[in-house]
């Protein structure tokens, strides 16, 4: 899928091994809890997980990864570097996820998020994720809940 945002291209493609590199720098330059290259290696290799990159001019921008188990689904992790956020990056990533979801036909997808993290709070709401819970001390660095959001799918029967 590409797309044109403000002037640039942005291509969302499927991750790859090749990714990894500049992935984990992004997770340690955007998160203060990064996941290891190991994490990404399992979204990347494993049957149940799997990931998105948006590319623009070659550079990696964003990402996303998801896990499916039965008719469950999650959203593992979501990114966008800094000077590409607001501009629909995390949209056609999170499109993605969606489509890969409904291939599955999951019920639902989740995903944890921080409670300070109050702008990915307002993009997970407007696309219809709802508060399920809150699960205590999930977060390490620094220690922080974390809120669990859902958003279900509805299928026709006949589908």
């Amino acid at each position: 899928m590409t797309s044109k945002i403000d002037n640039k291209k942005i291509l969302i493609r499927e991750m790859q091994l090749v990714d990894l590199e500049k992935v984990v720098i992004l997770e340690e330059e955007i998160f203060p809890d990064p996941w290891s290259l190991k994490a990404f290696q399992e979204q990347v290799e494993d049957d149940n997980w799997g990931g998105y990159v948006a590319v623009s001019n070659g550079e990696i921008i964003g990402y996303a990864c998801y896990y499916i188990a039965a008719h469950e689904s999650h959203l593992t992790n979501i990114a966008v570097v800094e000077e590409f956020r607001g501009k629909l990056v995390a949209k056609l990533l999170l499109d993605n996820i969606f489509k890969v979801v409904k291939e599955y036909k999951s019920e639902f997808l989740l995903l944890e998020v921080r409670p300070s993290n109050k702008s990915a709070i307002a993009f997970y709401e407007k696309y219809d994720f709802k508060l399920l819970y809150q699960r205590p001390r999930y977060y390490h660095s620094p220690v922080e809940d974390a809120l669990v959001m859902v958003h279900y799918f509805e299928y026709d029967r006949d589908e």
